[in-house]
């Protein structure tokens, strides 16, 4: 296949586009704007195959996504990119609801003008895939879980601007017939995540000897997904989904924020002891977030049953070696925090 990737150069995209190119004998073309989140290191491991190829450009701007549409022409378009971080978008939700919804109708509109020119072969194979988030379902009480047909209640900018990406996708099926398919999936962590982030900006400032601030009294809930187990999902969806279908993408990893930071200081102490006291007497609890839904948690057995995917990882393994490649790749992330972001706090509304 030929594979059309927005946001290609972020954290999850940078992760399906090294999945593609080292497993499978497809195709990629990288499209991204390289915003601050965007980072060419990323693909570096990628970069010299010859089944690769990038194309800096913004889905907001119709011509550029035109012509990577006529000049790649793909067989699969997976469109991640997307502002993305619930704080930022407390501070500035303007740039979210550009980029995420009138970024995806930029999209669409390409995607159905190219998928109508296409031969009948040709166009019975071509898919529009949305990757979204589990957050447009609201918040959960203690119990429950999200499946593909919870009711969406976005409860913040971030959030409501990734439903409705979400339902013009689903209107861009029903009223034009475009081949689409729409996965949501939850909090994802991983190597290469842009430090604003709570696992890597945890993991950086313990390193640091930082304050580790967590919100309220860290009680909120998160279903924790390996970024490599996603990218694997989204590429068997790729080759095998079903369109007009959507698929919820999780890993079965409940925690308490609080927890998670607790075993991030373990994992470094044991890794890379710090004489003065032990990191957890760095854990800061901070005015909780605007909004700050309580719990999200997905059931993945759809995809488990129709597809035939399972997450490899554990949470205990994956961030474990989510640490350790933070370790190693200290040059990766100084770059980030020398200049883009130092690791402030974003979102308060004060």
């Amino acid at each position: 296949m030929r594979v059309l990737i927005t946001g290609g150069a972020g954290f999850i995209g940078s992760a399906v586009a090294r999945r593609f190119i080292a497993e499978g004998i497809d195709d990629v073309l990288v499209f991204d704007k390289l915003t601050y989140a965007g980072n060419l290191d990323s693909l570096a491991p990628i970069a010299s195959n010859p089944r690769y190829r990038f194309v800096r450009g913004d889905i907001c701007d119709q011509a550029a996504v035109r012509r990577a549409f006529a000049e790649f022409r793909p067989d699969v378009v997976m469109h991640l990119a997307a502002e993305s971080h619930v704080d930022r978008s407390i501070d500035g939700p303007a740039a979210f609801i550009e980029t995420n919804v009138v970024g995806t109708f930029v999209m669409l509109d390409a995607a159905l003008a190219y998928w109508r020119s296409l031969d009948r072969q040709a166009a019975d194979n071509f898919r529009f895939m949305h990757i979204s988030t589990d957050e447009v379902f609201g918040s959960l009480g203690e119990t429950g879980l999200f499946d593909e047909d919870t009711p969406y209640a976005p409860n913040s900018p971030y959030s409501a601007s990734k439903a409705g990406s979400d339902h013009l996708v689903r209107a861009w099926r029903e009223t034009y017939g475009l081949p689409t398919i729409v996965t949501n999936c939850s909090n994802n962590y991983g190597p290469y995540h842009f430090p604003e982030k709570l696992i890597p900006l945890t993991i950086l400032n313990a390193l640091e000897g930082k304050p580790l601030p967590v919100y309220g009294r860290g009680e909120n809930v998160r279903d924790w997904l390996f970024v490599d187990d996603h990218a694997a999902a989204l590429m068997l969806v790729a080759h095998k989904g079903l369109v007009g279908q959507s698929y919820n993408v999780g890993g079965r990893n409940e925690k308490k924020n609080i927890e998670v930071v607790e075993t991030i200081c373990a994992i470094l102490d044991e890794l890379r002891p710090r004489p003065a006291a032990p990191r957890r007497d760095l854990i800061t609890f901070v005015v909780d977030r605007p909004g700050h839904d309580l719990r999200y948690a997905i059931d993945c057995s759809k995809i488990e049953r129709e597809l035939g995917w399972r997450p490899n990882e554990t949470f205990e393994t994956g961030l474990r070696k989510t640490v350790l490649w933070y370790l190693e790749n200290r040059a990766w992330w100084q770059a980030i925090r020398d200049g883009k972001y130092r690791g402030e706090r974003l979102g308060a509304l004060q």
